[in-house]
């Protein structure tokens, strides 16, 4: 059986993409700066728990995340790493 081709095709004229036009501006920063550095030591409080079990504190909206936590503890913790997005701390006693 022969394969058939399309009876019309349309022809749609589309706009010329601009870069980051809708979403870029040039007053909002790229990239979110760390608020924190390692091996300082801060009080947090514990926000949600993620999929691994650990706890969650946020500053500035940056993420910490504290193993061995429960939701709603004040906690102090010391940073030991820091990534672009977040941030590795242990329980201080």
């Amino acid at each position: 059986m022969p394969r058939r081709l399309p009876e019309k095709t349309r022809k749609v004229e589309r706009k010329p993409r601009r870069f980051g036009s809708r979403y870029f501006s040039p007053d909002k920063a790229l990239f979110q700066t760390v608020p924190v550095k390692e091996n300082q030591e801060l009080e947090v409080v514990i926000d949600d728990i993620g999929s691994r079990g650990d706890g969650i504190a946020r500053i500035q909206g940056y993420l910490i995340f504290v193993p061995n936590c429960r939701i709603g503890e004040r906690i102090k913790v010391r940073i030991l790493s820091v990534g672009g997005k977040f941030a590795v701390a242990e329980r201080l006693a």
